[in-house]
């Protein structure tokens, strides 16, 4: 059985999503462990009970520091302290970062964890890294991030040798700001299958099997895709009930819309790794629907299953390690 600890607080949508999140992930292999306040009805759910919440507009190291009873904090530490495989989370990304470093610390080698998130492309899934754990970067981190997102690629996405590509203003060589071009040359040198840049328009086409790039470009690119998607598929919506004639062309597309919600629908994978851990932490969105937490607490018990924190440790080249 894989027990994965639960922030079950630090939601924007309540304690309730993420309960019926948990109820529906859990099973014979996957044990949930809610971390949260004593008066939570668990429905025979595992539970500890916790004193205090992180707030979402919180500043990560002071909730870190005056809340080490929160239920981010406490679940994090579950995983330090080998009471859990894997922690999920939908609370502050800062605060659960900070957590991390703290309590379970970094991989040998690796400078800074970084957010690997699959992306639901037309070609199949790709991983975007930095998804926001690093605002601002150096080449040689998107380096290490490259090389993390290749793992990530091969052990969870079932890719054989990941091809890579850095997210630019152009495909040329020489497009870019002075980041992307000293990344460039990094990325080109390295033993990756670097396949050079990529623009944000080739995101969703499956520019890549990995996109790398800093965490304030990835942060902002992966809110432009995701709403974009979640635009395109309730205007589809909309557009099919507004009339009769639209609500019965609606009844011979069911099948194939819905295999297209499936596909695109960010909820499918709930969650993205926070890579370069020695412990394996899924951070939620603080918006997660019940199907999100759900998938992000599956999503984690993969992570397990697959060693992902083992196999990044021994297979980060030494090229791309920064001591």
């Amino acid at each position: 059985m894989t027990r994965i600890a639960v922030d079950a607080m630090g939601g924007d949508r309540g304690p309730a999503a993420v309960l019926d999140g948990a109820l529906q992930a859990a099973s014979d292999e996957i044990v949930p462990v809610i971390f949260g306040s004593s008066e939570l009805e668990t429905r025979g759910l595992a539970h500890v009970a916790t004193t205090q919440v992180v707030g979402m507009d919180e500043k990560p190291a002071d909730a870190f520091r005056t809340k080490a009873d929160s239920s981010l904090v406490r679940a994090v530490k579950a995983v330090a302290d080998g009471e859990a495989d894997a922690v999920v989370s939908p609370g502050n990304t800062g605060a659960i970062l900070a957590a991390g470093l703290v309590h379970l610390r970094r991989v040998t080698g690796v400078r800074r964890p970084a957010i690997a998130v699959p992306i639901p492309a037309r070609r199949g899934p790709s991983v975007l890294i930095d998804a926001g754990a690093n605002a601002d970067c150096r080449a040689e981190l998107l380096l290490q991030f490259a090389t993390m997102g290749a793992v990530f690629a091969e052990e969870i996405l079932g890719i054989a040798r990941p091809q890579v590509r850095l997210l630019s203003i152009g495909e040329e060589p020489e497009k870019g700001n002075q980041l992307a071009l000293e990344a460039h040359d990094l990325l080109a040198a390295s033993d990756l299958d670097f396949r050079g840049n990529a623009e944000g328009r080739d995101i969703l086409e499956g520019a890549a099997d990995v996109l790398v790039t800093d965490g304030f470009t990835g942060n902002v690119a992966l809110k432009a895709v995701e709403g974009t998607i979640w635009t395109l598929l309730d205007s589809l919506r909309e557009e099919i009930t507004a009339s009769t004639a639209g609500a019965l062309g609606g009844l011979l597309i069911r099948p194939a819309a819905r295999r297209l919600r499936a596909r695109l629908d960010p909820d499918t994978y709930g969650g993205a790794y926070l890579l370069g851990l020695r412990g394996l932490v899924v951070i939620a969105h603080g918006n997660s629907s019940p199907t999100a937490i759900a998938n992000a607490i599956r999503l984690a018990a993969r992570g397990v299953d697959h060693d992902v924190v083992g196999r990044l440790a021994a297979r980060l080249p030494q090229e791309a390690k920064i001591v």
